[in-house]
């Protein structure tokens, strides 16, 4: 950003990632301290808010709007009823700031019923559907660890500052920006509520098996590797070759199995047999013959080991923070998720310091307003070139065309998009190719055209196309658009003005550069599989494609940041980058020995759950205790009445655990209404049996209602039906509004997250059919006739 933006970071942790990623883009970020904010860890501390200058909390209200009028941008996060800057009235809610590039995030919202609901990150992943998708079958439900579903909630919250700055530089306005953590959750599932939508069911937790993808985690001789054998023929062919080689492929070879169908049928054959072919080797070496085969299978690392990654370490990703106390050269952090042409990324951060609430910026002046070119939402008018396919660049894309660009997608039936043309990835029942539901969903608002890239007429076109588009998004492998006369700097010759953003798997340079990669092998690379641990038990893995929707986000930051800077460049995105990027302090908490558990030493992971303390001496009747927090106890998801129903609940503060204890009237639970932490704490497995006992007497919606109504966060754990069928505040939102598909009919697609008050997104038209568009994006923009057309067609070109 050659004009700093200055940032006033109101956040609590709902949406400290969003104001640390504004950091990793250069941004002048000054942070005002909240009163009785909860104490951090020194990890957590340096992680979320290096790189910022702090100012303590201000005397009055007019000091605080004093500090508002010299921000570009003003990030604030937490109860709705605790906001400084919104201002409820007649229903709605307003900014107290209007001139203001105004973001706000909430649990549940600024409107509708729940709008008052409080959540911590467990109850927002419950709330959202993703708490419903980890753990193990009949096991108490499980978010990803590493707090994903408030860091899903920060990034949307970034997003919509720089939405927000380009949709002033268009209108000269301000606007308040409304951000919900259950919707940011809730647009994440990839297929856990649109599978509901197009065939009536929905996924549910198993341990980590892909439901619609044949990848999982699988033991090695002497750890765990994540792989599978989906996607292109190739993946198969090849793992299949790889396991013949050694004399392991059983039956596998025989002609049946190469039938895709078949082989998707007899899953659970075919995993045996590739976990014995595993199971005989150790996991680096199981990684490196996939990466020297080009398949995709990789080692689960553990957050300890993840500064070591000689990808990362060779791209220059890890951030190196120094102060008070610390080593001279500082500590190693996480980076941030791709690096911007300029500035580039933070590989030097201090500590959070504190400056003078008179003057605590660094830049000289606000960036300002600049000359009102327009009304309309912010990127109408930008164009967009779509080479990508299956999920992390098509949710790239879909966010842009919901603000306004014009996405044209590039496909065709000789590169054949899994999402389209899978069959168990179409979802519907009897859907072909043009209305598959995972497809409808990610690729609605975008333009089809149709092109053969693996013909030279058909690359010719594409070269003229990229003169006519004001940003190229693609994820193919690295070297492929060189090989095609269309590098960034060959690009660059046709449009000086364009920006291209790559989005391979781990990067376009590093010693892993031409690894390929699917969603459950950047999240094992990362260090994210490690952590779904429960004690001495295997990696679970995630269920859904989590690191393909933060490497989107990701992506559409680093377009949005060019586009509010008026920058042209090529964004080297790794997808790998932006998965451990949202690792939060866990490489810190390795390297300074942090616990995230008073009185636990080194190491224990909050998020992958506790031990039962009989388990150290081998009792059988040792259990798992997930969900648990370093601050908060009780802590957790416990049964409801119903068939495999629960309820996430979270108490912050002995206040809110006497109002639990005392309503409860439990006698286990009313003797302990005036404990404090640490005896709540030492007392843990007590509380959870007894609210366990408890919960499983109510029916989790009244429950959940009467919680929030005495001041204490809980949801639901909600599945994919209940978010689209059962869940009163999402309907009142509009968060699954219907368009009319040529083919489906009428679709419920997942809504859009980020709420802007003055420069609304919208969905404007179902996803395209294949080829839908050819004839008339060639006839609009490069001129085209109908001669040209069929001489085209006829080439095999526009197929």
């Amino acid at each position: 950003m050659p004009d700093r933006l200055r940032i006033l970071d109101l956040t609590d942790e709902l949406a400290f990632h969003g104001a640390r990623l504004l950091v990793g883009l250069g941004a002048d970020v000054v942070r005002v301290e909240r009163p009785a904010a909860p104490l951090l860890s020194r990890a957590e501390t340096l992680h979320w808010h290096a790189g910022k200058r702090v100012v303590g909390v201000p005397e009055s209200a007019e000091a605080l709007d004093e500090l508002v009028e010299q921000a570009d941008v003003v990030i604030e996060s937490g109860p709705l009823e605790e906001l400084a800057g919104v201002r409820a009235g007649s229903g709605a809610v307003s900014s107290r700031w209007p001139q203001a590039v105004h973001v706000v995030v909430t649990p549940f919202g600024t409107s509708g019923p729940r709008s008052a609901w409080r959540a911590d990150d467990l109850v927002a992943a419950a709330a959202g559907g993703m708490a419903w998708l980890g753990g193990q079958p009949g096991g108490q439900p499980k978010p990803p660890p590493r707090e994903q579903a408030t860091q899903l909630a920060g990034a949307h919250a970034a997003i919509a500052a720089l939405l927000g700055v380009i949709a002033r530089d268009r209108t000269g306005r301000g606007q308040l920006i409304d951000v919900s953590v259950q919707e940011a959750v809730a647009a994440t599932l990839e297929t856990a509520a649109i599978s509901w939508i197009h065939a009536g069911r929905y996924p549910s937790r198993n341990g980590g098996v892909y439901e619609h993808v044949a990848h999982r985690v699988f033991r090695t001789a002497d750890g765990h590797v994540a792989g599978g054998y989906s996607g292109s023929d190739r993946m198969w062919t090849d793992l299949l070759a790889w396991m013949a080689e050694s004399g392991e492929a059983a039956d596998l070879t025989e002609e049946k199995w190469s039938d895709p169908v078949f082989r998707w049928r007899g899953r659970e054959h075919v995993d045996e047999i590739v976990a014995r072919f595993v199971a005989k080797r150790s996991a680096v070496s199981m990684a490196e013959e996939g990466r020297a085969r080009a398949l995709p299978w990789a080692e689960v690392a553990t957050a300890a080991r993840l500064s070591a990654n000689p990808q990362l370490a060779a791209r220059g990703f890890f951030t190196r923070i120094l102060g008070e106390g610390l080593p001279p050269d500082g500590v190693t952090d996480v980076g941030f998720p791709f690096p911007a042409p300029e500035p580039p990324r933070p590989v030097r951060l201090t500590e959070p310091l504190p400056a003078p609430i008179e003057a605590p910026w660094q830049t000289a002046q606000p960036r300002g307003h600049r000359a009102a070119t327009g009304t309309g939402r912010p990127l109408a008018g930008v164009r967009v070139l779509d080479l990508t396919w299956v999920l992390a660049g098509p949710y790239a894309t879909k966010t842009l065309a919901e603000h306004g660009a014009d996405i044209i997608k590039i496909e065709s039936r000789h590169r054949q998009d899994p999402t389209r043309f899978a069959p168990s990835m179409r979802l519907r029942p009897g859907a072909g190719f043009d209305d598959s539901g995972y497809f409808i969903n990610f690729n609605r608002g975008k333009r089809g055209v149709a092109l053969n890239l693996r013909t030279e007429p058909g690359r010719e076109v594409l070269r003229r196309l990229v003169a006519e588009c004001d940003v190229v998004i693609e994820n193919f492998s690295p070297g492929v658009l060189a090989r095609w006369g269309l590098s960034y700097e060959q690009m660059a010759e046709l449009n000086p003005g364009v920006i291209l953003v790559s989005m391979a798997g781990v990067g376009q340079s590093g010693p892993w550069r031409d690894a390929v990669t699917f969603a459950d092998t950047l999240a094992a690379m990362s260090g994210l599989t490690s952590e779904t641990a429960d004690p001495g038990e295997a990696p679970q893995g995630l269920t859904f494609g989590l690191g393909d929707m933060v490497a989107a986000n990701s992506a559409v930051l680093a377009v949005l940041d060019m586009i509010a800077a008026g920058r042209a460049g090529h964004v080297d995105l790794s997808q790998l980058e932006a998965m451990a990027a949202s690792m939060g302090p866990a490489v810190l908490e390795a390297e300074l020995g942090d616990s995230r558990v008073e009185g636990e030493p080194g190491g224990l992971r909050v998020e992958g759950g506790l031990k039962d303390p009989r388990a150290e001496s081998g009792d059988p009747r040792a259990v798992v205790r997930p969900n648990r927090h370093p601050r908060m106890v009780p802590h957790g998801v416990y049964p409801t009445s119903g068939d495999d129903r629960w309820i996430a609940l979270a108490v912050r503060g002995d206040e809110e655990w006497r109002r639990l204890a005392e309503h409860a009237g439990v006698p286990e639970l009313a003797t302990l209404a005036s404990a404090g932490l640490a005896e709540r704490r030492g007392r843990e497995d007590e509380i959870d049996d007894a609210l366990a006992a408890w919960c499983s007497r109510h029916d989790g919606q009244s429950l959940a209602a009467t919680l929030q109504g005495l001041g204490i966060a809980a949801a639901v754990v909600a599945t994919g039906r209940d978010l689209v069928e059962a869940d009163e505040h999402l309907a009142a939102r509009g968060f699954y509004p219907v368009l009319e598909h040529p083919i489906a009919g009428p679709v419920r697609h997942e809504g859009i997250v980020v709420r802007m008050s003055d420069t609304p997104g919208a969905l404007t038209a179902p996803a395209p059919l294949l080829g839908e568009h050819t004839d008339v994006v060639l006839k609009e923009l490069l001129g085209m006739d109908e001669e040209e057309l069929a001489q085209l067609r006829d080439a095999g070109v526009l197929e």
